[in-house]
């Protein structure tokens, strides 16, 4: 199997193009998805954040609004919410490629917004990112139900604050494998996704069979 890491900064687009390589048939691990199992009612996130962040959890379940207020601006109080939180993001991405792999995918990609900022490119054979001119990518953020709820000062600082906790798009770009322009018209982006699923899945598949040819070679020596 050939594993794709998927990632972007904020408003890049990164979502659209998840949801592209879903409609392919490629399954995809979303983290936000993970995230937001992990902080509801229940999840295993719950207990260890309430100790260390008193009065984000909420009715049994971590309110990401509280959250964000604890810890945005602080980057000692961001530390420690990553300690808490990755390892159960990286144990369910485990169970996830385990599971693809039992199902022989040929592809699988792991969607994860900080994947730089984590060191999870370790983790991928290779790392696709998304970008977006930087006027592009303000006016989707600012254009959000939640940004336009707020004052327009007050809505682009927090733009601001968040791309500070992010590699810079350019960083991102520069380390790619791959990046994928969703600046362009919508059919671009939809074609440029499409042909690489087209491209990765033999890899996987010829990964697949390099490894049964090994398994039946040592079962025969």
């Amino acid at each position: 199997m050939w594993v794709v890491g998927l990632t972007g900064s904020i408003g890049m687009g990164k979502s659209a193009v998840s949801d592209m390589l879903r409609g392919l048939g490629v399954p995809v691990s979303d983290a936000d998805a993970i995230v937001h199992a992990i902080y509801a009612k229940g999840g295993a996130a719950v207990e260890p954040l309430s100790r260390e962040f008193p009065g984000v959890v909420i009715d049994g379940a971590v309110s990401r609004p509280a959250l964000s207020k604890a810890v945005l601006g602080d980057a000692a109080a961001l530390k420690r919410l990553e300690a808490l939180v990755h390892p159960l993001v990286r144990a369910a991405r485990r169970d996830f490629l385990a599971r693809a792999r039992s199902a022989a995918e040929p592809l699988a990609v792991l969607d994860i917004p900080l994947l730089y900022e984590a060191g999870c490119e370790k983790e991928c054979d290779e790392v696709l990112v998304v970008s977006a001119p930087p006027s592009v990518q303000r006016e989707r953020v600012l254009s959000r139900p939640n940004m336009r709820a707020m004052a327009p000062e007050e809505a682009a600082a927090k733009f601001e604050a968040i791309l500070a906790n992010q590699l810079p798009d350019a960083e991102k770009r520069k380390r790619a494998h791959c990046v994928i322009d969703t600046g362009a018209p919508m059919e671009s982006t939809r074609a440029a996704v499409a042909a690489f699923a087209e491209q990765r899945r033999p890899l996987g598949a010829q990964r697949r069979r390099r490894r049964r040819l090994a398994a039946a070679a040592a079962a025969a020596a």
